[in-house]
This record gives C-alpha cells, sequence and structure tokens, in this order.
C-alpha cells in the first residue's frame, strides 16, 4: 500500500523489505549494504518520492547543502536577483531557500540578524543577504551581502557602480538640455541612495549647473512613498523639466503622477530611472533608465558564498559596472 501524507523513512524500509537502519545507510552512502539491497532501496525511494529532511540531513553531516536567500521582503529588485541566483546554482549542487519574514514597518532594522539567527547551521549552509541594514554576522556560517545599507565594510559584498551609472543618467538629461534637472532620491540610510545623489550632483558639477536644493527630494526606493515628494517636485511654479528619480519604482511613480498633474512624459517632463527592472519597459512611454546587471549580480553572490562556504578564497568586494538604457521616457528640451 502507498503511503499517504509525507514519505518517512520507514515507508521506504517497510516497502523495500529492510530495517530503517539499511535505508539510512544507503541514503548515506555507507558501507555493509549488498549492491541488489542498495538498488531496491533506491528504486523505493524514487517511487515514493522519498526526501529526507534538512534538519536530518544537516545533523548527520553538518551540512545541508542548501544557500539562503534573506530579504526584507519580496520586490522587483530581489525577485531579479533571485532569477541570477536560481540560474548559477543548478552548476553548484546546491538547493537554495529564499526567505522573508513579513517584517512590519517598525521591524526592518536589523531583520538579517533575526533570520540569520533562526535558519543559520541547521537550515543552510551560506546565506546571501539583500540589502541588508545592520551585517554583524556571528560566523556561524559565510555570508554574502547584496548592495548592504553601509556599503562594503563589513562581509564579502556584490554591488554596482551607484556613482557612473547616477552620472551617467544625469548627464544624459544634460546632454538633451535640461538644466533644472529634479532628484528624487532612495532611502537615506543606504550607501546607494547616497552614491546616486553624489553621482547626480557630480554630473551637475561638471556641467556647470549648481544644485538646487528645491529641486531635491527623498523618494524612499518605494512607489508609495514616492507620491508627496514627485508631487511636489512637479508641482513648483518653476518646476523641474526633468526628474532623475534614484529607482524604477519611484521613476514609474513620477510618470504616474505627471499624467494625474496633467504633464505629458517626456514632451512636458522627461523622466530617467535606475535599476532597469522589467517593469520599466513597460510602462507608457517606456522608462529611460539605468540598468544594473541584477541577474549577474545574483549569480556573482551565489558563487561567491558557495566558494566561501567549501573554503575557496574571494575578494572581499566585487563592484559590477552599469549603463544607461535609452527608451521613450526623455527627450530634448
Amino acid at each position: 500500500m502507498r503511503p499517504t501524507g509525507r514519505v518517512t523513512i520507514g515507508d521506504v524500509a517497510r516497502s523495500a523489505g529492510v530495517s530503517v537502519a539499511t535505508v539510512s545507510k544507503v541514503i548515506n552512502d555507507r558501507y555493509g549494504v549488498a549492491p541488489e539491497t542498495s538498488a531496491r532501496v533506491h528504486e523505493v525511494i524514487a517511487d515514493l518520492g522519498y526526501e529526507s529532511s534538512i534538519v536530518a540531513r544537516s545533523l548527520r553531516s553538518r551540512r545541508t547543502n542548501v544557500i539562503g536567500i534573506l530579504v526584507a521582503e519580496f520586490e522587483p529588485f530581489s525577485t531579479e536577483l533571485l532569477k541570477g541566483i536560481s540560474e548559477a546554482v543548478e552548476e553548484t549542487g546546491y538547493e537554495l531557500l529564499a526567505y522573508s519574514g513579513g517584517l512590519r514597518r517598525d521591524d526592518r532594522i536589523g531583520w538579517e540578524q533575526r533570520y540569520l539567527s533562526r535558519l543559520a547551521g541547521t537550515l543552510i549552509d551560506g546565506a546571501i543577504l539583500v540589502t541588508p541594514t545592520v551585517v554583524a554576522p556571528d560566523g556561524s556560517i559565510p555570508v554574502v551581502a547584496v548592495d548592504p545599507h553601509r556599503g562594503p565594510s563589513g562581509p564579502p559584498t556584490v554591488d554596482s557602480d551607484n556613482v557612473a551609472g547616477a552620472r551617467a543618467a544625469t548627464e544624459h538629461l544634460v546632454a538633451l538640455g535640461h538644466r533644472r534637472i529634479g532628484f528624487l532620491g532612495g532611502r537615506p540610510d543606504l550607501e546607494s541612495a547616497r552614491l546616486r545623489e553624489q553621482g547626480y550632483r557630480e554630473a551637475l558639477g561638471a556641467a556647470g549647473i549648481p544644485v538646487d536644493p528645491d529641486l531635491l527630494r527623498v523618494g524612499g526606493y518605494r512607489a508609495d512613498l514616492a507620491d508627496l515628494p514627485a508631487h511636489e517636485l512637479l508641482s513648483l511654479p518653476d518646476r523641474p523639466t526633468a526628474v532623475f528619480a534614484a529607482n524604477d519604482l519611484s521613476a514609474i511613480r513620477t510618470m504616474e503622477v505627471a499624467r494625474e498633474l496633467g504633464l505629458r512624459v517626456p514632451d512636458d517632463v522627461s523622466v530617467v530611472g535606475f535599476d532597469n527592472v522589467p517593469e520599466s519597459a513597460l510602462t507608457d512611454p517606456p522608462l529611460t533608465t539605468v540598468s544594473q546587471p541584477i541577474h549577474r549580480m545574483g549569480a556573482e553572490a551565489l558563487r561567491m558564498v558557495v566558494d566561501l562556504v567549501e573554503g575557496r578564497p574571494r575578494d572581499a568586494h566585487l563592484r559590477l559596472p552599469t549603463s544607461l538604457v535609452v527608451r521613450g521616457s526623455t527627450r530634448a528640451l
């Protein structure tokens, strides 16, 4: 009779007509089992779909062959990272566990430490932390941080060239003749947000355009948080003719706000984003943006943490290039 529910090692033993100890030896490649018996056990395992638990596996071997992907929330950036990680994991022999704890708004600082304490050791061999806030790993497992809040100052990190990308976005608008260029920044606690504002300021300075404080707002990297500052920028008596938003979600919301205010993109206001998430190509008009190699960032982070788990030395920081993708949301003034 085929067992219902979760298949246990006892179910495998009964179906194969052997002891639980024999099944355990077969699963763990131990000596003392005849080849024909081992083959029969493997057939039953395949037929019943038996999987040993990750926890049991870790207790036996101190390894789970699982890499954890820990995120504060699943949004377009982390989702694209996961795609790159998933593509790269096929060549490693490891499995993935993507985890988010469903944070409350007041529970966002230090989330990665809480997540690691729940998963490290018994469920995962290493972890990739996506935009962690305060990374202070206890050393129990190797950790790689992608785009950490404080930059490459803690564990090994992977990020992109935020300054160069923001500079390219602003230079593009300057080259189109824009002089009043608004900046809708990211979260103040994020190093990437600071670097993107730095690139914006550098590009304006190189063009001889003074930075106007009235044209600076904080969008927080979220569409809901970008709504009010986008309204403020586009409702100024002397409004900007272009807006560089520090991520695509903020840029897309800026385009929506422009339409709500009766402005046409790009005829009345040009808009540039940052990230090049898939949604950026689907807007009307398609969004000009700075492309981060997000899939590659995920793949490189996966390779880095696997190397650390297996004891291979790695450079502590990898920075990947960005590039400007010009679409229909910008035009000459």
